[in-house]
Formats: C-alpha cells, structure tokens, sequence
C-alpha cells in the first residue's frame, strides 16, 4: 500500500536521500517549514516504515571492494526447501549487496561486492557448496555510469 505523502513529505525525503545526517534545524530551513513540524513529519514516516535506515554509504573501493558482479543465476530446482537454502546462503554471504528473484529467462540476480577475480572465485566456491545451482554467468562491472540509493521522488 502506497502511503500518502505531501509535497513536504517528498522534499524532507529528497533532503535525506542526498544527507541524512542533517540536524532537524538544517532541514527545516531547507524544506522551508518549523523545527517542530519537520521532526513530526520524519518521525511518523520512520513509523510508518517509509524511511527505513539512516546508513553512511562507503567508497567501496577505498574499504577494498572494488569490484562489483552481477551474478545470474538459473536453477531447476523450485521446491520450498530449495529457496530455504538459498535464502540463507544469500543472508550469510556478506559479498551479496543486494538479491533479486526475476521473472523471465533468469531466475536470480545477485549484485556482489569483492577485491577482485581471486575472491570472486573463492565466493563462487562457497556459493555452489550451500546450493545447487543449475546455471551461473557473472558479468564483471567495467564502469559505474550512475549507482545511487536515492528513489526518483
């Protein structure tokens, strides 16, 4: 269920995507409304779950993860017990950023986060011994164009 949300609702949000470490003042002066009024509005919308986290976004590269792999993912088994497992494996496995289930020719997604080919091979060996996977292609990220979390508001 979409949430209603007003034209200040969307400028506070837009203010935190791009910070969200600015104090409440800063925001209030930014969206133009109270102190009060502004800290109403972001509280309720942490309640309502619509602002999830407040996360500090790091330089993968300068933490030693530089390179980013979409993994592609087909499988021939999709009972119940199969996504159990592979559920936990992608929860244990903290080079997986982020795991998509896919509609059409591809079944999975997986965007992963490692040094470099060495320990994408040694992920991938640690991948294939939790589950069984009928097909796997990895693309290797050459160049980010445009990588970002904040939402088109």
């Amino acid at each position: 269920m979409t949430k209603k949300l007003d034209d200040y609702d969307r400028a506070l949000l837009a203010q935190l995507q791009r910070d969200a470490s600015q104090s409440v003042d800063d925001l209030a002066d930014r969206v133009a409304l109270s102190r009060n009024a502004c800290w109403r509005r972001v509280k309720r919308m942490e309640a309502e779950g619509i602002i999830r986290n407040r996360v500090a976004i790091l330089d993968p590269a300068a933490v030693g993860l530089p390179l980013q792999v979409f993994v592609l993912i087909r499988t021939n088994d999709h009972s119940a017990a199969w996504l159990a497992a592979f559920r936990k494996a992608v929860r244990e496995m903290p080079e997986i950023t982020g795991a998509q289930r896919m509609t059409g020719d591809l079944d999975y997604v997986l965007r992963v986060r490692v040094a470099d080919v060495q320990a994408y091979d040694r992920f991938y060996q640690r991948l294939i011994d939790k589950v069984q996977i009928a097909d796997v292609s990895a693309s290797f990220v050459m160049e980010d164009i445009k990588d970002t979390t904040a939402l088109p508001l």
